[in-house]
């Protein structure tokens, strides 16, 4: 059973946070503290409901080790120490799950990259298909999204589209997407009916912060020039394309689909940064855990993540062995948060494991 009472400071800490939020501290105070307190008090709160639980349990146990308790008050004793034991399970995997450390960039917005790859025109096409059910995911969360870039394709799809996704929570349901997405299908352009396979890969990068991510002017290289469109014609009769090379990484961004050369230098430096951002937190981690590659996969655009199928309507996760019949609905988003649970479920199983290895060295 978990140790409660060693859970103790973070109970302490949640009662000195709301003393000095009572004291009305400075604005930005405030804002820290507010925040500290939304991430401890879910915890507490079952420290709390544990705690009781378990003194309830106590007191009915000294009731069935009194001799002189009657019958029906041991019988009574019984069934609400079974009812009891059964909560403080329940609770205790709930306090588990709730101490689980958290990624600090969950909350976040996220830049989402998608790009054909092996496969040509049909590949292109499949990105289109997957960005398009990214769309309507967002819609029923009611996130906000919005096209950075995009590179469409002779035949309707994208060589590569990068768009920006807001609202609440978006990394924590969006980050397990990253990799390389397979599909198998007859394209439309096939007249002999053959199945072929085709690639895209997708990039979920929490959206960075200025705090996150210092980016100097020194270390940035600008270059404007005008925009095309397809076949290289130019669209544009200003240097309003902007292209900008971070020095120390070799980072390149180039942003085109604005008119205004202060819009694109915007969108590509929103675009660098959270780059950056995803490069840092991937250093860090790498750090932390050299095994992290078996956790949920990796997010490496490397890495084979699932495939669509279509002659089948399957839909196979690799990373947890997860097939579903219903191609059409997740494609359509609204079954996308099937396979969704299923990751975010494994990715915690995984993590307190780790963490009950940790506790037990």
């Amino acid at each position: 059973m978990i140790d409660i009472d060693g859970l103790r400071p973070l109970v302490e800490r949640l009662e000195t946070i709301e003393a000095e939020m009572a004291a009305a501290p400075e604005p930005e105070e405030y804002v820290r503290l507010s925040q500290e307190y939304a991430e401890l008090g879910p915890v507490v709160e079952k420290i709390r409901q544990f705690t009781t639980a378990r003194d309830e349990l106590a007191d009915l146990a000294s009731i069935l080790n009194d001799d002189e308790s009657d019958e029906e008050m041991r019988t009574l004793a019984e069934q609400e120490g079974y009812e009891l034991r059964e909560k403080l399970d329940s609770l205790e995997q709930m306090l588990r799950l709730a101490l689980i450390p958290k990624d600090k960039a969950d909350d976040r917005g996220v830049i989402l990259e998608v790009r054909a790859g092996t496969g040509g025109e049909e590949a292109a096409l499949f990105a289109g298909s997957l960005f398009r059910m990214y769309q309507r995911y967002a819609d029923l969360h009611g996130w906000k999204i919005n096209i950075i870039s995009a590179s469409e394709s002779a035949v309707g799809g994208y060589r590569e589209i990068i768009a920006g996704i807001e609202g609440r929570g978006v990394f924590a349901r969006m980050k397990f997407e990253s990799g390389v997405h397979r599909v198998q299908r007859v394209p439309e352009t096939e007249s002999s009916g053959r199945v072929h396979t085709s690639a895209a890969t997708v990039a979920v990068l929490p959206e960075a912060e200025d705090v996150d991510v210092e980016i100097e002017e020194k270390d940035i290289r600008i270059d404007v020039f005008r925009a095309s469109g397809p076949g290289g014609q130019s669209v544009n009769t200003t240097d309003s394309a902007v292209r900008i090379t971070h020095l120390p990484t070799g980072l390149v961004v180039s942003q085109q689909d604005e008119k205004s050369q202060h819009k694109n230098r915007a969108k590509a430096m929103k675009v660098l940064r959270a780059r950056l951002y995803e490069q840092e937190r991937q250093r860090q981690a790498d750090e932390r855990a050299e095994d992290r590659r078996g956790q949920v996969g990796s997010g490496d655009r490397s890495e084979r993540i699932r495939t669509y199928n279509f002659p089948q309507s399957r839909v196979t996760d690799h990373r947890i062995g997860l097939t579903i019949h219903k191609l059409d609905h997740i494609l359509a988003g609204d079954g996308l948060d099937e396979v969704v649970e299923a990751l975010i479920t494994e990715h915690q199983t995984r993590q307190l494991a780790s963490l009950e290895d940790g506790n037990a060295k």
